[in-house]
């Protein structure tokens, strides 16, 4: 197990009922980074991969 799956764990958990606008996603990445610009590669990769999900399976 990663680090990373006890926080993801965690949101599941605690917002595993919720829904959430890909536009409120967005402002709260950019409120996260604005928060902690050493992760803003790291985000930025995580959208750009989010982004491009749907260009991942139309090439399969």
């Amino acid at each position: 197990m990663y680090f990373t799956d006890r926080g993801i764990e965690e949101l599941q958990h605690r917002r595993g009922d919720e829904s959430i606008a890909i536009e409120a996603l967005a402002e709260r990445l950019r409120e996260f980074v604005d928060l902690n610009p050493e992760f803003e590669t790291p985000i930025e990769r995580f959208a750009t991969w989010l982004a491009r999900i749907d260009d991942e399976e139309e090439d399969s």
